[in-house]
């Protein structure tokens, strides 16, 4: 009873993260910065949001060199997810972007097999089979986004990628520790980028006050506490049960777009049924697993 209990609360918790979440596409496109500066500001603020929590808090987030040679490769995977994610927003609409991003779950079931070591379910071929068609349905109506289809696709596999990467960590390590050290490693990539580049004083400089307080929205409720709460709900949770859930927030976020944005988030028919074809195929695999633990 207990374990169904911590389940359950985990659960929960889950889907108030992605609730959480389904505002980030609207943030991202309310926030009138490119996807490079925009993800920059989100992972520096949510650094020292969880540095803050972990002294307050007295959590340690002490690491050894080798552990955080790990979260550095965890964490530049984290800031290649954001910066395709919101550059795919840029390029298309907040709808497109959300749709796209659902494929997280099979490129799961992909990913996970092979780095967690289990068993590969053939089933969910088949129903990658469906999520393709469903691309495919979107692509050939809304070939305009097609910039933003592929940076939405890159951003599924990145979110797959690091999401079973700390699903094992979070068996040795705190999540606030995960957190803290891959969203730090992630800034550190972006600014040694930036630094290159010659614009990291810009980023720093070009930044309003209505942006900045979208950010830091951005930056300590959707990104600090809910990152934290995400590895923590991994102790409990499958990477396919997460995937599965997160996969909502495309529901949410669109449905928000559209009463925000009205006409401008309204999409071609054609795109609503490779959207439906995708949603239903994690539903479907829903619907197996639980059989298949039965």
């Amino acid at each position: 009873m207990k374990m169904k209990s911590t389940r359950a609360t985990n659960l929960l918790l889950l889907h108030a993260l992605v609730f959480i979440w389904g505002f980030t596409g609207i943030l991202g496109y309310e926030i009138s910065l490119s996807a490079v500066p925009l993800v920059w500001w989100r992972v520096a603020i949510a650094s020292v949001s969880l540095g803050l929590f972990g002294a307050i808090a007295r959590k340690s987030i002490r690491a050894r060199t080798q552990e955080i040679l790990q979260f550095f490769g965890v964490g530049i995977v984290i800031a290649l997810h954001w910066l395709c994610f919101f550059g795919s927003i840029k390029e298309s609409t907040i709808s497109v972007a959300l749709v796209v991003i659902s494929t997280t779950a099979f490129f799961v079931s992909l990913i996970a097999p092979i780095l967690r070591k289990e068993k590969f379910h053939y089933y969910e071929l088949l129903l990658g089979v469906m999520v393709v068609i469903g691309l495919a349905v979107i692509f050939r109506f809304e070939s305009q986004y097609t910039t933003g289809i592929i940076l939405s696709l890159l951003s599924a596999l990145f979110a797959a990628t690091f999401s079973t990467f700390n699903s094992m960590l979070i068996s040795k390590h705190s999540a606030i520790k995960i957190a803290f050290w891959e969203i730090l490693s992630a800034c550190v990539a972006i600014t040694t980028y930036l630094m290159f580049t010659g614009n990291l004083e810009s980023t720093l400089t070009n930044i309003s006050g209505y942006n900045f307080s979208l950010l830091l929205v951005l930056g300590v409720v959707c990104t600090g506490f809910a990152f934290v709460a995400a590895i923590e709900v991994m102790k409990v949770l499958s990477p396919f049960t997460c995937a599965l859930a997160i996969n909502l927030e495309p529901i949410y976020t669109i449905v928000f777009a559209l009463w925000i944005y009205g006409e401008s988030e309204y999409m071609s028919l054609q795109f609503y049924l490779g959207a439906l074809i995708i949603l239903s195929t994690l539903f479907v695999e829903a619907w197996m697993k639980k059989k298949e633990l039965k």
